[in-house]
């Protein structure tokens, strides 16, 4: 069975050492008296559940799964989770980061985050199901009615209710607006809502007496596409006026998806006939309601992967210290063994520095949206909260993309380390690589988050807010311009910044003559992008670690070991997806269809 242990050295280094981010988010009025070692004491017991509790149900998910019960249409979770999410309410768990106003802990959006890498390394699946209720709770809090909020938020922050958001139809996939849907208003405030959804997540399970669905569907006087969709709150109970339970909804689980992985998640295919439910928000205006609830996803998807690459790379690592084979060419490094530990062959440590160097780039971009996140929603400075919006709205589709497609790299090279023991269910590596491989799909697939970033956050504003962040990165290399120890460093990060600008213009240019040319462009321009931004980072990290490492900590000298290896080993990536960009769209479109 895979172990996990939290990684809270460095998760406390990029939160204090890097990011300041006690400093950086003391500026709001709200987290004034917040203060580093409350973080820290909050991380620790954070590790404490995650790695004793949802750790050891991993395994255990992955072989049972749910059970749907088709005549009752309930659906009992694997052994274990029901008792577990139960531990995590009453500690007050799912109430870290809620506003006090509807019970919430009222603690940064950066505090959550750190806490759900932990949750997520340990046990995805599981964590899944309070995961969704967060984005459930934003929407609400953002569009929701008085008395939708009054209902039904201090039911979501205690986490005695979980939410859900059912969104695409078994025709529509990512393009909502084919779903059918219909909401037909009752003349009394409600409407009865009639369809079907499929892949909702934790759509029915046994772990909360209450499921909060926000559903999309469409009135009867709605246009067509994606302008005529609207947003309601659909709960499996009804609630009465008082918040108690009433009747069953017309709203349950048609039957459960069986996938690749995640098991002990219950992906549901949801029927609603005749489902009673209420607007949130505006009529026709549900797509960007929901967005506040898509967007939350999207950073919590980067966040799962980060989870995964972390727990790969322990495991990889404590198998190649112990698992010897053969020895190294240049002769034997443990001659009182029989063969050498397999960790000093190169090839060996390539891979683990690879998923080494993705976890910690993912950790610090991560935590910095996290803040920046923070900033755009409560900083009392108008033009703070704009200048954040802006730099979270760009990092979306990274964070999403680009954290993901590398999650799924490095759980594959952790699974090779272990050779044909990586096969085998019992070590646990084949399950992260299963459970990693949705998260490249879901809430929009990497290629939209690539199209996402190229064409709406970057050529949509004629390349605004790239700028914004290419001067934050700027401002970094010139306030290190005379530290000859950051060269090696700065310099290609500077290097790649200048790139980055012409490559943006010149793919720009061609998608003005042909919009085409944007979507033959959009992938690699993503990892570009992305390996520009974990640089940027990894940067920032080394010039901490040069500052300290005379303390004789040995983290400090790991730090500038990894990211030496990104410097020199996954950066120079980009020039090959700059070529390839540049190609342009004619090597994929000039085949016939009917040639394929």
């Amino acid at each position: 069975m895979p172990a996990y242990n939290p990684p809270l050295r460095d998760m406390q280094f990029v939160i204090h050492e890097v990011l300041g981010a006690v400093d950086e988010l003391k500026q709001i009025p709200a987290y004034a008296d917040l203060d580093a070692d409350t973080v820290n004491a909050v991380l620790e017991e954070g590790g404490k559940f995650a790695s004793q509790v949802l750790a050891p149900l991993n395994l255990v998910g992955d072989v049972q799964g749910c059970v749907l019960n088709k005549e009752t249409h309930e659906v009992k979770t694997a052994d274990g989770f029901k008792e577990a999410y139960k531990q995590y309410i009453e500690n007050g768990w799912s109430a870290l980061s809620a506003d006090p106003e509807w019970g919430g802990q009222g603690l940064p959006q950066l505090v959550n985050q750190a806490i759900y890498e932990m949750n997520n390394s340990a046990n995805q699946a599981w964590t899944m199901y309070p995961g969704l209720s967060h984005g459930a709770h934003a929407a609400l809090e953002a569009h929701g009615s008085d008395e939708q909020k009054k209902l039904f938020l201090p039911k979501l922050t205690s986490g005695e209710w979980t939410g859900t958001m059912c969104l695409t139809e078994p025709h529509c996939g990512t393009d909502l607006g084919l779903l059918r849907t219909k909401a037909e208003p009752q003349g009394d405030g409600t409407y009865k809502i009639t369809g079907q959804k499929i892949f909702i997540s934790a759509g029915e399970h046994d772990m909360s007496e209450n499921i909060v669905h926000l559903v999309l569907a469409r009135l009867p006087d709605a246009p067509a596409g994606s302008k005529g969709i609207s947003l309601f709150l659909v709960p499996k109970f009804n609630v009465n006026p008082d918040g108690s339970l009433g009747s069953r909804n017309g709203i349950y689980c048609g039957g459960l998806e069986h996938k690749m992985g995640i098991h002990g998640n219950a992906t549901c295919q949801m029927v609603l006939d005749e489902a009673v439910g209420t607007l949130v928000g505006q009529p026709h205006r549900g797509l960007p309601a929901m967005f506040v609830m898509m967007n939350g996803a999207r950073l919590g998807v980067g966040n799962q992967s980060l989870g995964l690459t972390q727990v790969a790379y322990e495991n990889a690592v404590t198998y190649a210290k112990d698992r010897v084979q053969m020895r190294a060419l240049s002769g034997p490094k443990r001659p009182d063994l029989a063969a050498d530990p397999i960790i000093v062959h190169p090839d060996v440590r390539r891979m683990l520095l690879t998923a080494r160097a993705y976890a910690e780039g993912a950790r610090a971009l991560v935590y910095y949206t996290a803040v920046e996140l923070d900033k755009s929603h409560n900083h009392p400075d108008e033009a703070v909260r704009k200048e954040s919006d802006d730099i979270v709205a760009l990092l979306t589709p990274i964070v999403k993309a680009f954290i993901t497609e590398n999650a799924l790299t490095a759980t594959v090279e952790c699974q090779q380390v272990y050779g044909g023991h990586g096969f085998i269910h019992e070590w646990g590596m084949e399950q992260f690589v299963r459970d990693s491989r949705i998260n490249m799909i879901y809430e929009g697939t990497n290629t939209v988050q690539a199209l996402d970033l190229l064409g709406r956050k970057v050529l949509g504003d004629g390349g605004a807010k790239l700028t914004k962040f290419g001067k934050i990165i700027g401002r970094f290399v010139k306030e290190n311009a005379d530290n000859e120890a950051m060269q090696e460093f700065t310099k290609p990060l500077a290097e790649l910044g200048q790139k980055v600008q012409a490559f943006t213009m010149e793919i720009g240019m061609k998608g003005m003559q042909n919009p085409d040319e944007v979507g033959a462009a959009a992938f690699d321009y993503m990892r570009v992008v992305g390996h520009m931004v974990y640089a940027y980072f990894f940067a920032r990290m080394a010039k901490v670690a040069l500052e300290k490492q005379g303390s004789g900590d040995k983290f400090y000298a790991a730090k500038l070991a990894t990211t030496r290896f990104y410097f020199a080993k996954l950066l120079p990536q980009v020039e090959t997806m700059m070529i390839t960009a540049k190609a342009g769209l004619k090597p994929l479109m000039e085949m016939e269809e009917a040639l394929f």
